[in-house]
């Protein structure tokens, strides 16, 4: 019996570089997609609509602007009532990014992702989070065609957001961890190929220098990383290999919170929680927040101590399917009391 190979659908475009988006029409042309729509967020369409239009001459393009409160029925009502194109284009923050994959695969269309910012790993990954019957959820999406990540733009986004990217990529450690526990509790099975380049992703951005969030070489790192980790779910067929105990609390955190933070803002801090509960790589965990100036930032802005007690005892219920270390009480217990005993956490997460 001969081994037959799998077919993975990976980006055929990839262009991570300063001015990457003057290339759109030809890598467009490259592929024969002459009619496309793209969609903005109100954010991208003031500061960027007019000068991609201006770089097109060959390409015809629709641009639509969505607003950022739409739930999945607006968008497949959206997706069926636009016309066929050759292909999907997104270009704006990470909601815009989610709305236009899943116009994408309900009109099975190839998706361009284009990001302006590196605040998480959602621009290169195969779900996305919508408004489903008034809660936010996860649900298939199409996995891109193309990401084009110019970093003249990606380096003007605001400092929290940057943070946020650090915050979502670190989250690779814990998340490869508890699928680890998960397989050995035979709960899942390990998927070695994207484990190995959900890993490699995050090893590679730590060996970066640090001392300049704005550096090029940093920026150019952190968004091919997140990009690595985002394909590392197309080749699991599930977010485990990003996604662990650590995302579960910042789930629980957006449903429960008086007022959730950025998602890679909760989640970083989740990350050093799990790490801690782990007992695996605190040390790196530590140096890689104290020298981006992510814990700095955190206490600035820092967390209710109930809240995030609470956002810890019914992670669970958020993935019930899965099988992480929070899926056992004694460690929710002990990721509470961490809450109150680590010298750091107590700087981040205090009581009201």
């Amino acid at each position: 019996m001969s081994n037959q190979g799998i077919s993975i659908p990976i980006p055929s475009i990839l262009n991570i570089a300063h001015g990457s988006l003057e290339q759109l029409e030809s890598h467009l042309m490259k592929h024969h997609f002459h009619k496309v729509v793209i969609l903005f967020d109100q954010f991208s369409s003031d500061h960027y609509q007019q000068m991609i239009v201006g770089n097109l001459s060959k390409v015809e393009a629709d641009c639509l602007t969505l607003q950022l409160d739409s739930d999945i029925q607006q968008l497949i009502n959206k997706a069926f009532e636009m016309e066929r194109y050759d292909a999907v284009i997104a270009l704006g923050g990470g909601s815009i990014i989610d709305f236009g994959k899943y116009i994408a695969f309900s009109r099975r269309s190839p998706f361009i992702s284009i990001p302006i910012s590196p605040s998480n790993d959602g621009f290169a990954s195969s779900n996305c989070s919508l408004m489903v019957n008034g809660k936010k959820t996860t649900v298939p999406a199409q996995v891109p065609f193309g990401i084009i990540a110019d970093l003249s733009i990606i380096k003007t986004a605001p400092k929290p957001f940057i943070l946020a990217g650090i915050g979502d990529l670190m989250s690779n450690i814990t998340a490869l961890y508890d699928w680890t526990f998960e397989e050995e509790s035979e709960c899942s099975h390990v998927n070695a190929f994207s484990a190995m380049l959900s890993k490699k992703a995050v090893n590679s951005f730590i060996r970066t220098p640090m001392n300049d969030l704005s550096d090029p070489v940093f920026l150019k790192e952190l968004m091919s990383s997140l990009t690595m980790g985002g394909v590392s779910t197309v080749i699991s067929g599930n977010s485990a290999p990003i996604s662990g105990s650590e995302h579960m609390i910042s789930h629980a955190l957006d449903k429960t919170s008086k007022q959730p933070q950025m998602h890679g803002i909760q989640v970083g801090v989740c990350t050093y929680l799990m790490s801690l509960v782990h007992e695996h790589r605190v040390d790196r965990m530590r140096k890689v927040f104290s020298r981006t100036g992510f814990f700095d930032y955190v206490k600035e802005c820092p967390f209710d101590l109930k809240e995030f007690q609470h956002a810890i005892q019914i992670a669970p219920t958020m993935k019930p399917k899965r099988y992480t270390y929070l899926h056992e009480n004694k460690y929710r217990e002990k990721a509470c009391e961490l809450l109150e005993t680590d010298s750091f956490l107590q700087e981040i997460v205090i009581s009201s």
